[in-house]
């Protein structure tokens, strides 16, 4: 199983990710580490992500996660996937659970803007908003609620059997 939180930069992809993956008993990676230079160098100068920028980045995403399951490995993914074309590289035979970690701007620029040590520059958080295509076919949690209330939401929903994946996490 692999599962990819998903959602604009700030939205606690990471932070709930590395917690899930943990609590898991599974790997955790964070599509950054998947950019090349040229567009970390691109985003820290906060100039936003082209679909021409994202393609090789989201195809090696695509060959790690084909990895991971032809070695029977489960895995947490942080990835912003923020359009469904991006989703469907990522997962092209339904093979994937994407959790859309939701949240409002008002709640993420200040996460942003308290950052250190990330070269995603917070002036691009618009441009992320706006390129979001919010997902028809993910869990959706929260990220008002602490991250440890967010995994266990998960993990509650994934031992559940993962119904009605469309609608709002409890």
């Amino acid at each position: 199983m692999v599962i990819v939180l998903m959602g604009v930069s700030g939205s606690g992809k990471t932070t709930v990710g590395q917690m899930l993956a943990e609590r898991l008993g599974c790997g955790f990676s964070d599509a950054d580490s998947f950019h090349p230079p040229a567009n970390v160098a691109k985003m820290r100068a906060g100039s936003p992500l082209t679909d021409e920028d994202r393609w090789p980045w989201l195809q090696a995403l695509r060959a790690a996660i084909e990895e991971w399951q032809a070695e029977g490995r489960d895995h947490v993914l942080a990835c912003s996937a923020l359009k469904q074309v991006y989703r469907d590289v990522l997962s092209p035979e339904g093979d994937v659970i994407f959790v859309y970690m939701k949240g409002t701007a008002e709640v993420i620029a200040p996460r942003l803007n308290a950052r250190s040590g990330h070269y995603f520059n917070p002036s691009l958080l618009a441009s992320q908003f706006a390129a979001l295509e919010e997902p028809a076919d993910a869990f959706v949690v929260d990220i008002g609620e602490p991250p440890e209330a967010i995994v266990s939401t998960i993990v509650t929903r994934l031992r559940s059997g993962t119904p009605d994946p469309v609608k709002p996490l409890p």
